[in-house]
């Protein structure tokens, strides 16, 4: 079995789409994503109806929840973020939002007999948990409390990880869509001259689990092409979390 598991694409279809061609190449059984999936990018609906198409499981993340309620902005860089998922629900559809509302905080899918991957976004407890490698062993036992699996995979951070707890293995996916951006925690680093989407692929073979954490190329001159022709309000905040060309 292999499963292709995506996080955080936040409303990049290129990115998206370039992953999903790379994927397509991979022979998986399943495709799993992890959350975020229209907020803060130029193509909410594009990304949604396209995760729609492929009828997969698809995680509750945080700004998913966003646009079905938009939060209160209490600092600049909170009303940037606002204002750009203000937009993104604009773009919606009915459809899409009653898409948005079908989405599980958490989902565990069997792998083999006796072995499970638990999906979630930030943790099982909350969708804004940050689990990193920092995270101390205390704080991921409050997040993990009454929950056991092979495998504990999320995003939310935008940063990739595979961290060993007790007998599991926690993972992060990183980001499809925007891997210029970590989840502001001040304990994260942040990439640097982005150009690539992020994912993951879980391969269980004759009894041989192995996880393969994924940088693959994007093409930056379609990536911000995409951007530039949004009409999305600060554009400019998204812009700059991408390597420039030329």
């Amino acid at each position: 079995m292999r499963i292709a598991l995506l996080a955080d694409v936040h409303g990049n279809l290129v990115a998206l789409e370039t992953v999903l061609q790379e994927v397509a190449r991979e022979s998986v059984d399943q495709i799993i994503c992890l959350g975020d999936v229209g907020a803060l990018g130029p193509q909410p609906h594009e990304v949604v109806d396209r995760l729609r198409q492929l009828h997969c499981p698809v995680i509750l993340g945080n700004t998913d929840a966003w646009l079905l309620s938009p939060p209160e902005a209490k600092t600049s860089d909170a009303e940037t973020l606002r204002t750009i998922t203000s937009w993104c629900v604009e773009q919606l559809t009915p459809e899409d939002r009653n898409y948005l509302h079908g989405f599980s905080p958490l989902l565990e899918f069997p792998l083999d007999e006796g072995r499970t991957v638990l999906c979630y976004h930030g943790s099982p407890r909350s969708f804004d948990d940050v689990i990193a490698a920092t995270t101390s062993d205390a704080d991921v036992q409050q997040m993990l409390a009454g929950f056991a699996a092979t495998v504990m995979v999320g995003g939310h951070t935008h940063i990739q990880m595979i961290r060993r707890y007790e007998d599991a293995f926690l993972v992060n996916v990183g980001s499809v869509g925007l891997p210029g951006v970590n989840a502001g925690s001040p304990e994260l680093p942040s990439n640097r001259h982005v150009h690539w989407a992020e994912y993951g692929v879980l391969s269980i073979e004759a009894g041989r689990l192995s996880i393969d954490l994924r940088r693959t190329p994007l093409d930056m001159t379609a990536v911000l092409k995409a951007g530039a022709c949004s009409g999305m309000p600060h554009v400019e905040w998204w812009m700059q979390r991408w390597e420039k060309q030329g």
